[in-house]
């Protein structure tokens, strides 16, 4: 299969940015990783990563070593050299939920400005309806007149720590473009991966990603409010969501019960589809209870350990993971930042071990826990066990060693990853989510 190679520009190198700009290496392209944060670059030039994704750092040194993979803070040379500019920006969300597009406008214009020729300018970054518009309308006001470009809606589908497999072969690829020529060019782009690739207006692009993320978001909740009535009726949520996902309508994926979703994609995205039918007139109450539930799914968790451990103060509290996720150390919206600070404000020694989030904790909480070298140190005279993140690493630590080194058995699992049985066999007082 003859594939044609193209000069990539990605303009931003947070999550998104790198790791499609990595991966767009990897399948034959040139690429420019852009990013005005200069500490960053120069740390990327000496292959230091801002992110923890597996085998990113790998293949980021592989490309380099081919030749395909550069990173710069000139976004002016970089859009120049060429042909294909991605847009993977900061998208944060204001006070009201609304998605904040300051970074999006700003680069556009630089991008805008530094246009010489033909350009196809896509949205990388997850961005609200009629963003793609928006970017159209500041290119044709700041760049040279008489110049033409397209712009093209291109989502991320990509999970944190599971990211490199997601793009290289994904269930889809959206693309969302106004002609044939932006078409072409991004069939070609992406031709090395055998994936369907569906074609779409930039607005049902742009869509797309929302609605993907809303109802997945969905789900996470809705298993999680089942968990609630599990408990109150001595039923056992894994065995009412093995039964739910072996419906075909339905599917087994997001259906584990437990202290809710966090990261940087739910949380946001759920809050700006919200604030996108608002201002499309639609009232959309099913994501405002999702966003609800995902809130009291912590509170409960909270309350169970205040009301199994009384007497908080001073009491040596272990915690097991504060990413919000395995396979990454990302800390935004996780689960572990309200609870802990709970505990702490309630006077608890909180002694913490994750294994790749200590570092981005450290700037969470500073210096109001303590950071554990491995799991059983954190273990050591602890009064209770909480698990807030379902690392691999934790489940080959058994029961019996975590009863030997505890001064109580008290383990509360908002992950799931132990036997209910078991655990009471052993004599634990173990509280999970959805289970009597």
């Amino acid at each position: 299969m003859k594939i044609k190679k193209y000069r990539v520009c990605i303009i931003g190198t947070g999550y998104v940015g790198l790791v499609s700009g990595t991966c767009f290496a990897q399948i034959g392209h040139h690429v420019i990783c852009v990013d005005n944060n200069k500490e960053k670059i120069e740390n990327l030039q000496k292959g230091i990563l801002p992110i923890y994704e597996p085998g990113l750092e790998k293949m980021i040194l592989k490309n380099k070593r081919a030749g395909r993979l550069f990173f710069t803070t000139d976004i002016a040379e970089a859009v120049k050299k060429s042909e294909v500019v991605f847009i993977a920006v900061h998208t944060p969300t204001k006070e009201n939920g609304e998605t904040n597009l300051r970074y999006v406008e700003d680069v556009s214009k630089e991008v805008a400005k530094a246009m010489d020729k033909y350009k196809v300018v896509v949205s990388k970054s997850t961005m609200p309806v009629n963003t793609g518009q928006k970017i159209k309308e500041i290119i044709t006001k700041f760049c040279p007149k008489g110049l033409t470009f397209d712009i093209v809606s291109n989502p991320e589908f990509l999970k944190e720590g599971s990211a490199i497999k997601d793009f290289l072969k994904p269930d889809r690829v959206v693309i969302g473009v106004e002609s044939k020529k932006a078409e072409k060019i991004m069939r070609d782009i992406y031709k090395p991966i055998s994936s369907p690739i569906i074609f779409t207006s930039i607005e049902s692009a742009e869509i797309i990603k929302h609605a993907c993320n809303a109802f997945l978001a969905t789900k996470i909740s809705f298993i999680n409010a089942i968990a609630c009535i599990c408990e109150k009726n001595s039923a056992n949520v894994k065995e009412v969501a093995v039964a739910m996902g072996l419906d075909k309508r339905i599917g087994p994926d997001f259906l584990k019960a437990g202290i809710g979703f966090g990261g940087s994609c739910f949380p946001k995205d759920v809050s700006a589809f919200i604030n996108v039918a608002k201002k499309s007139g639609y009232d959309f109450n099913l994501l405002k209870e999702v966003k609800k539930i995902n809130k009291k799914q912590r509170e409960i968790f909270l309350d169970k350990i205040i009301k199994n451990v009384p007497a908080l103060k001073g009491k040596n509290i272990a915690v097991w993971g504060l990413s919000f996720k395995p396979n990454t150390d990302d800390m935004r919206e996780a689960p572990s930042i309200d609870i802990i600070n709970e505990l702490v404000l309630k006077g608890a020694v909180v002694k913490a071990f994750d294994p790749v989030a200590t570092k981005k904790a450290k700037e969470v909480f500073k210096d109001k826990i303590i950071y554990c070298k491995n799991a059983q140190e954190a273990l050591k005279n602890a009064d209770a066990l909480v698990i807030l993140t379902e690392w691999e690493n934790f489940k080959k630590i058994t029961p019996e060693i975590i009863k030997k080194l505890m001064k109580s058995p008290n383990v509360f699992d908002g992950r799931n990853i132990f036997s209910p049985q078991k655990m009471a066999r052993l004599g634990f007082n173990y509280y999970s989510i959805g289970k009597k």
